[in-house]
């Protein structure tokens, strides 16, 4: 059973730092794809980051770009999100995800969160102004 928990999240002042984590069991990084998305009560959820370590490739949505991170450290069977100059719009829940299509990394990350699944139970960041 695949198994994924996050951590790492906190309150934070604009321009701040943070770097979560995704502990995953059941499964090996190299076999799936890992979204990092985020959810703001009464919103719908955003895709914000995916990586595939088997295929060496990253995605990062606009909103990322520039100021995210995604990695993956498969020895630990973790993968991270390293944020920096954190904004008040980047106040959510951080979950990570899981997707066994590795090879269209791109594609399905641009479909969103709806093609993720296995969520954990997820981390709160919020960034004060």
């Amino acid at each position: 059973e695949v198994q994924l928990v996050e951590s790492g999240g906190g309150l934070v002042q604009a321009g701040g730092s943070l770097r979560l984590s995704c502990a995953a069991s059941g499964l090996s990084l190299d076999d799936y794809a890992i979204m990092w998305l985020r959810q703001v009560p009464g919103k719908e959820e955003e895709g914000v980051s995916c990586i595939s370590s088997g295929f060496g490739t990253t995605y990062y949505s606009d909103s990322a770009k520039g100021r995210f991170t995604i990695s993956s450290d498969n020895a630990k069977n973790t993968v991270y999100l390293h944020m920096n100059n954190l904004r008040p719009e980047d106040t959510a829940v951080y979950y990570c995800a899981v997707n066994r299509r590795p090879e269209i990394l791109a594609q399905i990350c641009r479909i969103g969160p709806s093609v993720f699944g296995s969520w954990g139970q997820g981390t709160q960041v919020t960034v004060s102004s």
